[in-house]
């Protein structure tokens, strides 16, 4: 049961920080970046709640990852614009889905265990270090995935973005989750005081 309470929170933040991203982020990026908001974002949220899925949950974050990620497209999507069965989307949620993972892995390969011990104690630079990871390894994975959609022209342009966009997205949903537990710590230490 608490398995599915967890999957259940992964999967609605997902959506929560997606919506952000569609209703605030896009509108105004394509204002500046038509060419390219159609498949990338300069402040993607959702990065952030993979990274720390992935790093609380290891493997088991895929499926409720992909799931966010699924219902993400069929809410926020202009209608027509895409269709969420289409098998390049489907590669494009696996693919963002799986990059946190992969870079968890890979330090884990080279001696560095960034995953989330049992005392969850956080190590902000280690997650933004896996995270800037995987936005590099979803940023190739997406433009691969997309690469008979998007022009020649705009490749490197669409490649940069998801890059920056997951990376910007990590640092402002790992800046908010700070300040949300920094407040959290400081209102519990001032119940002691009195």
């Amino acid at each position: 049961m608490k398995h599915l309470q967890t999957e259940a929170v992964v999967i609605l933040a997902y959506i929560l920080c997606h919506g952000l991203t569609a209703m605030l982020v896009t509108p105004l990026q394509s204002r500046f970046l038509p060419d390219v908001t159609y498949f990338a974002s300069l402040l993607y949220l959702p990065h952030g709640v993979r990274v720390l899925s992935a790093w609380l949950l290891g493997w088991r974050a895929f499926l409720p990852l992909c799931a966010g990620a699924f219902l993400s497209e069929v809410l926020f999507k202009p209608f027509g614009a895409s269709d969420p069965v289409n098998p390049v989307i489907l590669a494009s949620i696996a693919m963002g889905a799986a990059s946190p993972l992969l870079a968890f892995e890979a330090f884990k390969l080279v001696g560095r265990n960034f995953y989330a011990g049992r005392g969850l104690r956080i190590h902000w630079t280690c997650l933004l270090l896996a995270g800037a990871v995987a936005s590099v390894l979803n940023s190739f994975g997406q433009a691969t995935v997309f690469s008979g959609m998007i022009l020649p022209e705009n490749a490197a342009n669409v490649a940069a973005i998801y890059a920056i966009g997951d990376l910007a997205g990590l640092v402002a949903t790992t800046l908010v989750l700070m300040m949300i537990f920094r407040w959290v710590r400081l209102s519990g230490q001032g119940r002691h005081i009195r």
